[in-house]
């Protein structure tokens, strides 16, 4: 795995996160078509990163940042501007960010702990696939109201289903690194009890 930074599939990945804030303003603003065009921009980008690191063989560590980080963003970004404009009630927004906030805190107890992040559960994977879909498909009822009575109850049916499934992976996660943390871990021998040997 490569360390460089400037690579193709990183500077899309770059892309995609200067055009966070552009798809929050558009949203507040009530410019869903726009907003929209540029969630397309952005999926056509998270996809071609994804395969340009592989075809070019330029997969690296800071992509591997990058990427999750930018679908994070625009699902804030797009539960931030639909909450303003009560779209979607609050109660979703900080359903959503107090999960996140768990896991940054399980991340520091693993890490005072000697440990690594937790490998991505399916769940957790499946559950940002709801809400990467239940948000674009509330905003296209928005966008264009002659559809709403076809998008709104899908696009309800993913964010429930999607925000269910974060946060009982979100538990699996507290689980496993309660698990963890409490296996004893073996220190390496002193050097001065290996000297003496």
């Amino acid at each position: 795995m490569s360390s460089r930074i400037f690579t193709i599939p990183n500077v899309l990945s770059f892309i995609r996160l200067l055009l966070v804030p552009v798809f929050l303003v558009l949203i507040i603003l009530g410019y869903d078509a726009f907003a929209l065009l540029v969630l397309v921009v952005s999926s056509i980008t998270d996809y071609l990163d994804g395969v340009l690191a592989r075809g070019l063989n330029q997969i690296s560590r800071l992509g591997q940042l990058l990427d999750p980080a930018a679908d994070r963003l625009f699902i804030f970004a797009t539960l931030i501007g639909l909450a303003i404009r009560a779209v979607i009630p609050w109660w979703l927004l900080a359903i959503i960010v107090a999960r996140d906030l768990m896991l940054l805190v399980l991340g520091i107890v693993l890490a005072n702990h000697g440990y690594g992040p937790l490998p991505v559960h399916h769940l957790g994977k499946v559950a940002t696939f709801c809400l990467f879909y239940a948000l674009p498909i509330l905003m296209l009822g928005q966008a264009f109201p002659s559809i709403a009575w076809l998008t709104v109850p899908i696009g309800w049916a993913f964010a429930v289903w999607g925000a269910f499934l974060y946060w009982w992976a979100g538990i699996i996660y507290l689980r496993e690194t309660v698990r963890v943390i409490r296996i004893p871990r073996v220190d390496a021998p002193a050097e001065s009890d290996t000297l003496g040997r």
